[in-house]
């Protein structure tokens, strides 16, 4: 052994005699070293940007229509409108025999699934203009006052119905059940309360929201928002626009 050799190997004995010292190799490959590496090296998914849709645009997916929000103009109509190609109610009317052209594809292959399993869902209401509005809220507030009209039917400018991307759906199997309560419990309501966000829709009104959204419970009113963003909402288990976007609603105008 050389001098030189002597010496190298004199000062790695005295720095491993030493506690705590570590070997520049293990302080680089060691365990932590390893850890800290594979922390950095995954990233977090970026957060959901709540932002990409405006949530006061009539014509966005994202628009949230409710008592203290109306659609601006209220005479709002949609660009597109067309008539889905799915079952529709016998005696529906002109207005209401269409949907936004935005809504339609998903709209379509949603009910094409649901026949796969069997079932048969139509179209009970889709758009409605602001002159059929005036109309139906009339005629029930003729019937059961303002007060209770308030509770399930919208204001002439105030329906998610006039923007083309909500609907009333029902079903076959228990036709007496349509646009009611019990629509719910039969199987196409319970496919869609199941299945709907897989296709970008949210049943918008349930009786535990009411005092959010301001109406009382429609398992049978189904409204777009696309698959981004239903998709959100059912990971977050959060069943309401006003609550995800943070927006005001309530029971009063």
């Amino acid at each position: 052994m050389t001098r030189k050799q002597a010496l190298i190997f004199a000062i790695l004995s005295l720095v491993m005699a030493v506690p705590g010292v570590v070997l520049l190799k293990d302080a680089l490959t060691g365990p932590q070293a390893t850890t800290e590496t594979t922390k950095s090296a995954v990233k977090q998914p970026p957060a959901f940007n709540k932002h990409l849709y405006s949530t006061s645009n009539p014509a966005s997916i994202w628009v949230v229509v409710n008592k203290q929000h109306p659609l601006s103009p209220k005479s709002y109509v949609p660009a597109s409108l067309v008539i889905p190609g799915i079952p529709l109610r016998s005696n529906i009317t002109g207005d209401e025999e269409h949907v936004s052209s935005v809504m339609a594809p998903a709209l379509e292959s949603m009910v094409a699934a649901a026949r796969k399993d069997g079932l048969t869902i139509n179209l009970q209401s889709g758009y409605r203009s602001y002159n059929l509005q005036v109309s139906l809220y009339g005629s029930y507030v003729h019937r059961d006052g303002q007060a209770a009209a308030d509770t399930y039917s919208a204001r002439p400018g105030f329906s998610e119905h006039q923007t083309g991307l909500a609907a009333d759906l029902g079903g076959t199997t228990a036709p007496a059940c349509n646009v009611e309560d019990c629509f719910g419990t039969t199987p196409e309501g319970r496919w869609l309360a199941k299945h709907a966000y897989q296709y970008g829709f949210i049943i918008r009104y349930t009786t535990a929201k009411q005092s959010i959204t301001g109406y009382e419970n429609e398992p049978w009113h189904v409204r777009y928002v696309g698959t981004l963003l239903s998709a959100e909402m059912h990971k977050e288990h959060i069943a309401t626009l006003e609550e995800f976007f943070g927006v005001g609603g309530g029971v009063a105008y």
